[in-house]
């Protein structure tokens, strides 16, 4: 399985996602920072599953329908940071859909996520993904998960990893830093966890007109599933 996840930037990158679906052969696409209202219905080979309606940047997923069948995609709102209340307020920071393998029968729950800014702390983004991740397990309790997207989380990464672990879940970067527009937040904002999954490799792929660089997660279904 291959999906790409990509921080659209004020969804200024939106030109470049037909191009991405098909030089990469994805099998879903996962975004943040989209304009909901401008999505198309189709890009090559994928179909919206849905996007999140509560702010106007917000998230999105696409599959690939040869692939996958969509059975139920869901938004939901996770603790809000201080910035969020004063400054632009996101009320939906979680998109997720639960789809079938059309071969395998295999159902597994994809997550596009985008947590807290930079100005809110590394404990409420830990908050965030711990909530992201039970929002995802109620949509079908024992499957595989792949949540990916922007976590704002470029420093201490080896506690967030270690909390992952200890939930159950695997954290994975990318082979490169995703996020170079500053000097000084410079580094891996874009990861990828997991439940059930074994991810053999997560790839950064060049820059576009974002801020940040898309990443492509390739994933094989766990043994025990």
């Amino acid at each position: 399985m291959r999906v790409i996840s990509y921080n659209l930037r004020k969804h200024a990158a939106s030109g470049e996602l037909l191009a991405l679906a098909r030089n990469h052969d994805i099998d879903a696409l996962c975004l943040q920072e989209v304009d909901a209202a401008d999505l198309p219905e189709t890009l090559g080979p994928l179909h919206l599953a849905d996007a999140t309606k509560g702010n106007r940047l917000g998230l999105a997923i696409y599959y690939r329908t040869s692939r996958f069948t969509a059975l139920d995609t869901q938004s939901f709102a996770l603790q809000k940071s201080m910035h969020d209340r004063v400054l632009a307020p996101a009320h939906e920071r979680l998109i997720g859909t639960r789809v079938m393998d059309n071969d395998t029968q295999h159902e597994l729950v994809i997550g596009s996520f985008h947590a807290a800014p930079l100005t809110a702390s590394n404990s409420l983004r830990r908050k965030q993904i711990h909530a992201a991740h039970a929002e995802l397990l109620s949509m079908g309790k024992g499957l595989m998960t792949l949540m990916v997207g922007d976590f704002n989380y470029p420093f201490f990464t080896k506690n967030l990893h270690l909390h992952m672990k200890n939930s159950g879940y695997a954290l994975s970067l990318s082979n490169r830093r995703t996020y170079t527009r500053y000097k000084v937040f410079k580094g891996h904002f874009d990861f990828a966890t997991s439940l059930g999954l074994d991810i053999t490799s997560v790839e950064t792929l060049p820059r576009g007109k974002s801020d940040h660089l898309p990443i492509l997660v390739h994933a094989e279904y766990g043994k025990d599933y």
